[in-house]
Formats: C-alpha cells, structure tokens, sequence
C-alpha cells in the first residue's frame, strides 16, 4: 500500500514537473512581446490589403472602359486569392525562411513551425500575414500594363510564375537576414526596389510583348470613371501609411517620421503634377493629380525610413516632373502600351527613390545621417541593387511570357477585346442601365 502511494506520489510530481517546463517554454516563446507593436502591426496588414481590395481595384477599374471595369476587379481579387495560397505553401518559406544569398530554404513549408516572435516584438504569424500583403499588391500593380487585352488564365499562370522567379528572390536579397541585398546594407524600407523595380520594369516588358490595345496609340478611349479612379487613389493613400510606416516593425518614433515623409512626397508631388499638366495642355485633370500623387508614394517608399521632410519635399517634386514626362517617353517614343503607366509611375519613381537615397538619408538634407561621409559608397550599393533586380525582372519575364504563350495562351481574340472583358470572358457586366 506504502509503495503504491510512493509511486502515486511520484508520478504526479513528474506530472506537475512536466507542465510548469511546458508552462515556462511557452512564457519563453512569447517573452518580449510588445501588445502596442502587435496592434499596430496588425492594423498596418490590413492596411496594405485595402491598397489592394479595394483600393488598386478600383483606381485601375476607372481607367480603363466601361467594357473592361469587372475583369480588372476580377484580376486584382483573384490575384489576391492566389497570391495568399502561395504565401502559405511555399513562397513565405523561400523569402524568409534560411537558406543563402539568394533564396531562402523549405523548412516553413505550409507555414510549419511558424510560431512564437521569430526575434520580433510582435507574433511572426502577424509578420506573415504583413509580407503576405506585399505579395498580393506587387504582381496587382502589373496588370495596369495589360488591361483589356490579357487572357485570364494567362494572369493567373503569370502571377504564380513571377511570384516565384522574380519577387519572391528579390524579397530574400533585400529584406531576408541570409540576402545579399541586406548584408551589402542596400536601403529599401517597403518596397521601392522589392515592389516598384519589379513590378515596373516586368510591365513594361510584358506590355511590348502582349501587344498594343487595338487602336493605340491614336484612337484609344479615355477613363471611364474619373471619379472611382480618384476614390481608389485615396485608398492607395490611406493604404500607403501601413505600406511605409508598417515597414519600420514597431510603434515608433520611427514610425511616426515614417508617415509624415510618406504624406509630404504624396501632397508634393500631386501638385507639382498638376502644374506641370497644366503647363503642358493648358488644363489640370483629376486623373493627373491623383496619378501624380501614385509616383510621389512609389517614390518615398524606399527611401522613407532615412530621409526627413526636406527630402521627402525634394523626391514629391522629382516624381511629379520625372514620372509625367517618362509616361509620354514610354507611350511616344518607345511606343509600348503600358495601359495605366505601371512602367513611368511605379518603376521610374520606385527607382529613382532607391538610388536619390543615398544622397537624401544625409543630415544635410535633415535625413537620418545613415550616409554621411559614405555617400559614394552607398549609391553604388543602391544602383547594383536596382540593376540586379531590373535584370532578374526583365529576363524573368521574357521567360514566363514565353512559357505562358506555349501553354494556356498569352492574349485574347479580337472579337472578344472588341466585345470587351467583362462580357466574352466573365460574362458579366458592370453597368446595367435597364
């Protein structure tokens, strides 16, 4: 009897053992969590969604015609739906997870042993949720360049290829701890290269391969819908400040100057293309100052963690000029038609922002002091960064077009681009007037 109670005894303090260390690795697993970083990291994911849903969907749905408005809305809420089974199963893993300079490896495979803060202050599952927004908007921004002409099937295959080959390797260089972009100190605070570089420079040649709308450049119909083009611009506004001041991780200070930047590059750089609209047609539209206002964010981003308000002034009114005359360069000169102007807005200004930091970041022009005495270095730093990604982006793309066109075909019939969209493809349509 003495001996049984023995053991009974023992084995229930084993017991008791067993769970205070389960209990004390899991107080370890969440020890250093931050419930203000969580919040804001938490609001700044939804953020970056409504970029996309609605946002995006919305400010591209006005651009084109009344025929094609449901099939862009289709492209951004299907790309967002794939995009987000993706992340899960593997591209989160080949970001994030370790591996070497140029990829990340499998081990988080349908997001296993996801858990605990992962040297955050914040849930790592909230930090793949975050990243996952990111995924969702880039390949979301390429379907300006193809807009009324593009196969659906073709958009699908196109964004789980180029999620694949071209952003996700760029998203481990730049902001993995194993990539050679972030070892080398490259700045890119949200995306200015991960996002606009990629997304810009793979339009624009996606856009010379499709093909031309029929009727461009002479005929071609203007907006539909002025009015739900600036609605979605304010989305994307809104949306902008998760986007940037997300990036910095935390509630912060740091944040906070983060947001201010991002405002000023906006609001700087609608009016400035809004002025130069005027010079240039004698007449400034809300189209204009609303695109103008997608350069200036495009612009900061990159640099919006170094520069201070002085600097984000100077990059609203490079991107309000430079980006208003690289959409004729683009459509003019080079003749390609990148339909929304993904090319002239999100590229140039994504790039140029990246490479203008390393003078900008300086304390002389009131940024973070990040580059003083070492502005030479870091803007070989920035231009190697944006010249291996624009050559990952464009050899990347000429590949999956090539793939595409073998397999589910790359571009729609005439009749159906004449009936348009929303009608031969998803039988529907966006304006019912009985």
């Amino acid at each position: 009897m003495t001996r049984n109670l023995n053991r009974l005894i023992v084995g229930a303090l084993a017991f008791l053992a067993l769970i205070g260390t389960a209990a004390a690795e899991e107080e370890d697993k969440w020890a250093g969590l931050d419930s203000g970083n969580t919040a804001w990291m938490i609001t700044a994911t939804v953020l970056v969604l409504f970029m996309t849903l609605p946002g995006l969907a919305l400010f591209y749905g006005g651009l084109v015609r009344a025929k094609n408005v449901l099939s862009v809305l289709m492209h951004c809420f299907a790309i967002a739906c794939l995009a987000s089974i993706l992340w899960v199963v593997y591209l989160y893993s080949m970001g994030f997870s370790d591996g070497n300079a140029i990829l990340g490896d499998m081990q988080h495979l349908f997001l296993n042993g996801v858990e605990g803060l992962n040297g955050n202050t914040y849930p790592e599952t909230v930090f793949v949720m975050f990243q996952m927004t990111f995924a969702i908007i880039t390949p979301a921004l390429v379907v300006g360049a193809f807009v009324e002409r593009m196969r659906f099937g073709a958009v699908l295959l196109f964004t789980f290829l180029w999620l694949t080959i071209v952003y996700v390797p760029v998203a481990h260089w730049v902001w993995a701890g194993a990539g050679w972009m972030y070892e080398a100190r490259t700045i890119d605070l949200a995306g200015g290269i991960v996002v606009h570089t990629t997304a810009g420079l793979s339009a624009l040649v996606l856009a010379k391969m499709l093909g031309s709308r029929k009727g461009f450049p002479n005929s071609v119909k203007p907006p539909h819908n002025p009015g739900m083009v600036m609605i979605g611009a304010a989305m994307l506004w809104v949306g902008w400040f998760g986007f940037n001041a997300g990036s910095q991780g935390a509630a912060n200070e740091g944040a906070g100057l983060t947001m201010l930047v991002t405002h000023i590059a906006a609001a700087t750089a609608s009016l400035t293309w809004m002025v130069v609209e005027k010079i240039k047609t004698g007449k400034s539209g809300l189209v204009g100052i609303v695109t103008g206002m997608v350069a200036g964010l495009a612009t900061i981003t990159p640099a919006s963690g170094e520069v201070g308000p002085i600097g984000a002034l100077i990059l609203g009114f490079l991107a309000g000029i430079v980006c208003y005359f690289a959409c004729g360069f683009v459509k003019e000169k080079l003749g390609i038609d990148d339909t929304l102007d993904v090319f002239a807005v999100h590229g140039v200004g994504g790039m140029m922002g990246s490479i203008l930091v390393a003078v900008l970041a300086t304390s002389a022009f009131g940024g973070s002091g990040l580059t003083d005495g070492n502005v030479g270095a870091q803007l070989v730093t920035q231009l190697i960064g944006v010249g291996a990604t624009a050559a990952l982006s464009i050899v990347g793309t000429v590949v999956i077009v090539y793939i595409i066109k073998a397999t589910v075909g790359l571009r729609v019939s005439e009749e159906e681009e004449n009936e348009g969209l929303d009608k031969s493809v998803h039988g529907e349509s966006g304006y019912t007037l009985d």
